[in-house]
């Protein structure tokens, strides 16, 4: 009973946490843009339906959504916000379309007096809600219509093969540039749509994307489209763009306020709460050192082939990138290589997300395969087979969901097959339904043969038990959240779809991974005798509790701007400051694990493991603590999202913690399976400190300089220039994107060593002790 209370507050805070998310699920789907069955002129006219609308959300999907620019703030950076930069151009077309029927000339021409005239007509224009839910159906003036139309065309001509761009529409183009200029920097391959149909679908899905972000809500009256200051959009007026009334909500600067005010408070009460506890922990080293496991199965052997795995795919995941960073400089080829008519940048950054997951996700499963039989002593029939299989089935999954996304984004699929088979368009989660559903079989395939493995340890009575208890609960997490990638469709309304995929992104691999690696770590100190069964499950629970406390309600920080309600923007803000909280005071961990390095001389046969935990500890600090609250705060993010600000986050979090973390539970699980000697880890030390060394190269030399230089555009003329061509094409900006080659030269030998070790190990290294 003495755990009681830590169970019952990580099952409060489950619960509670669950049923927040789960409300304001609903509240989404209710209070998400309409999409109207048609959208009209005041004259009747029809200019797209809602068919071509869902269609065009097909089309942008099969040709890498997420990974060709961004949408609502999500996705990638080469290319720009193509709702911001619809608004911009929308903002001056119209501009001077009420000029020159006001005044006769162009905007530029006026008076700063007529000007504001101009101004106050194009902002009741865009910001007026023209949608009527009677007859769902949204009505736009007739100059706006125009205005449509040249969009229309404009963007036909940059995903297509145009050499130029009509008259109409050249006075809008960035800088004067050509469609083939565009295509360049922004690495879209030419001919990336190939048909008329499609091309007009796509870009009904842009204006209807572009429209729920200036317009207000139709909470609102209409005189407050354009005199209260109070009325919002749909996206809580993001993107910035004053001039039609798109500017921080007071609700965005007072939530801010407010999230570092709940930081402080946390950081406070953890402060307090680790001095109390500070000492209790601990036992003394035994003077020979324990086995992690008493026997080495024939199940646990079969994990070795995981790690080969592992070791290939990260190889293939920095070739990707390197691939994928360039094409920000050579936006069609590798150094005058044209590769982007065959892997295009949508390609190359797909697979260099995926594979981020990919090989991460096979480090921590085969942990799982390993640790099941060492902490029972059991092995289960037919239990390597089972692992064999899974195995199969994970390189099923990895080469056909790579090739789906290829042949996709070739546009040879037809829209129904590519959201079975192809390119589902959202970052992180872009493989195909039947991929996902297949990879969900194999997680839970995965969860079972644990279960069976562990199953006798957990029936053994002792402390133990609880500890076990939280793994398997932590592993079942893993393979029953994934399910939320199933819970969108191929017509999904957008703000839906982005509900569901961050309950992956965040709680599937923020979340219930790090609550898995921190049960294993405990498990794999407890099996060594560094620290007491106790502690460890005490600590285990309170770190859960803590973590998922301000975690899992914290998801909604990714929210903010994509077509949610107000409630979403306060509680995100809130929750991911108590996230962020406990990383704060990381450095404590880091501590104890350096002494647990150096406790007995034994101990630092696992010194590469340990120490990368110790990089875990300081990349959770940097990485998910300082580099993730830089963009939290709701008005941070307001002028941050979609720029390289996120990157550095996303880079420094996912392969700093999580990455750092596979590798440390791979050496570990290594070491039992093929133990090494101190000369023969030389390749781990050099590995070791290069990927460190190249990680923070590489955000210091270019992302962080590039996304702060980002920022301060976005703050002063908006978030379209930030992403434009005009200003990513300065020559000043393109010597800070070549600034990552020395990080990224330094992390790729680190990389190199890594899987030269992992290899040599494997293959020609000394048996265990006992095999089974």
């Amino acid at each position: 009973m003495k755990y009681a209370k830590h169970w019952a507050f990580l099952a409060f805070v489950l619960i509670g946490s669950f049923a927040v998310l789960s409300y304001y699920g609903v509240e989404i789907y209710r209070k998400a843009p309409p999409i109207p069955e048609r959208v009209v002129t005041e004259s009747g006219e029809t200019l797209f339906t809602k068919e071509d609308i869902q269609t065009g959300q097909m089309v942008w999907q099969s040709i890498g959504g997420q990974e060709v620019g961004s949408i609502w703030g999500h996705g990638s950076y080469v290319a720009p916000d193509w709702n911001a930069d619809w608004v911009h151009r929308e903002l001056l077309m119209l501009r001077d379309a009420y000029a020159q029927d006001l005044f006769g000339v162009d905007y530029e021409a006026l008076s700063l007096e007529d000007r504001a005239g101009v101004d106050l007509k194009v902002r009741k224009d865009v910001r007026s809600n023209g949608y009527d839910s009677d007859t769902d159906t949204l009505v736009v003036s007739e100059k706006r219509a125009v205005g449509i139309k040249a969009q229309f065309r404009y963007y036909a001509a940059v995903f297509g093969n145009a050499e130029s761009f009509e008259a109409d529409v050249v006075p809008y183009a960035d800088g004067g540039y050509s469609p083939v200029d565009l295509r360049d920097f922004y690495a879209v391959a030419k001919n990336t749509i190939k048909s008329d149909e499609r091309q007009f679908a796509l870009n009904a899905f842009l204006f209807w994307t572009s429209w729920s972000t200036t317009t207000v809500r139709d909470e609102f009256s209409a005189a407050d489209a354009w005199n209260d200051d109070k009325a919002i959009s749909y996206t809580n007026n993001w993107p910035a763009e004053p001039a039609i009334g798109n500017a921080p909500s007071s609700g965005v600067l007072g939530w801010s306020i407010a999230s570092v005010i709940v930081l402080l408070i946390g950081v406070a009460i953890l402060a307090w709460r680790l001095s109390v506890e500070h000492g209790e922990e601990g036992m003394e080293p035994t003077a020979t050192a324990p086995k992690l496991a008493e026997r080495i199965t024939p199940s646990m052997m079969a994990t070795v082939k995981y790690f080969w795995v592992v070791g290939l795919l990260i190889l293939f995941q920095v070739a990707m990138g390197i691939v994928t960073a360039h094409y920000g400089v050579e936006g069609d080829g590798l150094f005058g290589i044209p590769i982007a008519e065959w892997i295009p940048y949508s390609v190359t950054r797909t697979w260099h997300t995926q594979l981020g997951i990919f090989w991460i996700a096979t480090a921590w499963l085969a942990t799982g395969l390993f640790l099941g039989p060492a902490v029972s002593g059991y092995e289960p029939k037919f239990q390597r087979l089972g692992v064999n299989f899974l195995f199969v089935c994970l390189l099923i999954i990895v080469g056909g969901s790579f090739f789906g996304e290829w042949l996709a984004t070739r546009q040879e699929m037809g829209l129904n097959i590519n959201f079975w088979f192809g390119h589902q368009g959202y970052e992180y989660v872009d493989l195909g339904r039947f991929w996902q559903i297949f990879l969900l079989v194999g997680l839970f395939l995965w969860f079972g043969l644990m279960l069976r493995a562990i199953w006798p340890a957990f029936r053994r009575p002792g402390e133990n038990r609880h500890l076990i208890a939280l793994f398997l609960i932590a592993s079942a997490a893993i393979a029953i959240f994934y399910s939320a990638g199933l819970m969108w469709g191929k017509h999904t309304h957008l703000a839906l779809a982005e509900y569901w995929r961050w309950w992956v992104v965040h709680l599937w691999v923020e979340g219930f991974f790090e609550v898995f690696a921190t049960v294993v770590i405990s498990f794999l100190f407890v099996r060594l005798k560094l620290i007491g069964v106790g502690f460890a499950t005490k600590a285990s629970l309170a770190s859960t509790s803590i973590f998922l406390f301000g975690g899992i309600i914290g998801t909604f920080h990714h929210l903010y701007f994509t077509g949610t309600p107000t409630a979403i923007l306060a509680l995100g803000s809130v929750f991911s400051a108590l996230e962020v909280a406990p990383l704060v005071l990381i450095g404590f961990e880091a501590t104890e694990s350096l002494k647990l390095s150096r406790a007995t001389e034994w101990v630092k046969d696992y010194k590469w493991s340990i120490y990368f935990f110790v990089a875990v500890a300081f990349w959770n600090l940097l990485g998910a603590g300082v580099f993730g609250f830089l963009i939290n705060p709701p008005i941070a993010l307001y002028y941050m999202q979609g720029l390289n600000t996120t990157p550095v986050h996303a880079h420094t979090a996912l392969f700093g913690v999580y990455g750092m973390l596979g590798i440390g539970l791979m050496l570990f699980c290594l070491k039992s399976l093929r133990p090494t000697t101190a000369e023969e880890e030389r390749p781990l030390k050099f590995a070791f400190w290069s990927l460190n060394v190249g990680l923070l190269a590489m955000v210091l030399l270019s992302l962080l300089p590039i996304g702060i230089w980002q920022v301060w555009a976005s703050m002063e003329h908006g978030m379209w220039y930030a992403r434009s061509a005009e200003f990513m094409q300065q020559p000043a900006m393109e010597w800070l994107r070549w600034g990552r080659v020395p990080g990224d030269v330094i992390f790729a030998a680190g990389i190199v060593a890594l899987v030269w070790h992992v290899m040599k190990v494997t293959f020609w290294g000394r048996q265990p002790d006992s095999v089974c």
